[in-house]
């Protein structure tokens, strides 16, 4: 069996890896997979329209991923928050997978952030609020809060001083410890110099000042920056029981395998079609067991650091691509038409990738939806 791809044939792997689903949380590290949203292909909508959501299927590909014991970080970027999906669906998004996440026994982390505003200019006390009352819907669903970067709050706030006092109003106010994020220029162009500085050793300062003003209010940091050397600093500075979440889809798995000073949990957009791999990876690891954990992982790094290629906000394409491959929802459609963000080149090597990897269950249909895709796409078969 072969495959016409764009640039050459392929012949497909016949048989799956296929861990089995296994419930049971893992123990060693907290590991979330920010989850993609799956679009209502029937929607009469266009690109500017507000995201019409498929819940059916978003919930059931939530409940794949707590099956295999991973954490769902839910609303973020993955899920195209700010990107095709407004607040009033992120707001729904997050109620509706809270609300799962109780019936099916899963971990849940959501994205507070400041879409609500409307575009242009804005004050410090707008922003606040807004995260204000966005904290106040998470924590009304029991949900562990992520205190997302905010556009926002990086075109108002003048200089540092502004981000500490912004996220220590917040933090004061937060009713459990919470996981801040910093998410690099390079996943949203508009979060340039975010803390207060595009020095990133001086933006580093002012979140370990935030962090150290409030530790109890801070579960953890994300960090989105694709700089493992970076991370590693940083997570070495960090005050006790303060975790380091990496979301450098680039270097996670010696992140994640750590080192003799610590390491990081994981909160990635990359498990989203890793996940049953991935949480197979991490459960060798629980038994101490780094070697074998770095041969299940290492081999995805190639597929991760292709689908997060420049320009890196795009990688949702790819990953909702995978979706459809893997048989986790029945069409190729995204929110904001986002479908359309990669090249056909792109997509088919992702498809060559994750074949390659055996992520999809089912061979025979990944393979036949691929190239009924190519075939749409004049690559006849």
């Amino acid at each position: 069996m072969t495959i016409r791809l764009p640039y050459g044939t392929y012949e497909p792997r016949p048989e799956p890896v296929a861990p089995a689903p296994h419930g049971a949380p893992l123990p060693s590290r907290r590991v979330y997979s920010a989850a993609h949203v799956v679009a209502d292909p029937y929607a009469d909508v266009s690109p500017d329209s507000p995201a019409a959501v498929d819940w059916d299927a978003t919930l059931a590909f939530r409940r794949h991923l707590w099956s295999h014991g991973l954490g769902v970080a839910e609303a973020m970027d993955t899920a195209q928050r700010g990107m095709g999906l407004d607040w009033a669906g992120a707001s729904e998004l997050i109620r509706r997978s809270a609300a799962e996440a109780k019936a099916a026994g899963g971990a849940i982390a959501c994205g507070v952030g400041t879409d609500q505003l409307p575009p242009g200019e804005t004050t410090l006390p707008a922003v606040t609020a807004a995260y204000e009352e966005q904290l106040a819907l998470v924590e009304s669903t029991g949900a562990r809060a992520v205190l997302m970067a905010s556009r926002a709050l990086a075109a108002a706030a003048r200089g540092p001083e502004d981000f500490l006092a912004a996220y220590g109003h917040l933090l004061r106010q937060a009713a459990e410890p919470v996981i801040l994020h910093w998410l690099g220029p390079m996943f949203d162009p508009a979060l340039a110099g975010y803390w207060g500085s595009t020095d990133l050793d001086a933006a580093t300062e002012t979140l370990l000042e935030v962090i150290a003003a409030h530790p109890d209010k801070v579960d953890g940091v994300k960090v989105s920056l694709l700089d493992a050397r970076r991370e590693i600093e940083l997570r070495r500075r960090l005050p006790k029981g303060v975790r380091c979440y990496t979301g450098d889809d680039f270097n996670y798995p010696e992140l994640i395998a750590g080192d003799d000073h610590g390491f990081s949990h994981a909160l990635l957009g990359i498990f989203d079609p890793l996940g049953p791999l991935a949480a197979e990876a991490v459960r060798t690891l629980d038994t101490g067991d780094a070697k074998t954990f770095r041969t299940l992982l290492d081999p995805t790094v190639e597929l991760s650091r292709h689908l997060f290629e420049p320009p890196t906000r795009f990688y949702k394409t790819g990953v909702v691509l995978l979706a459809w491959l893997a048989g986790h929802q029945s069409h190729f459609t995204m929110v904001g038409g986002l479908q359309s963000a990669r090249s056909l080149p792109h997509l088919s090597k992702a498809y060559e990738l994750a074949d390659g990897l055996g992520l999809f269950p089912d061979p025979l249909l990944a393979e036949a939806r691929m190239k009924t895709f190519l075939t749409l796409h004049g690559v006849d078969q």
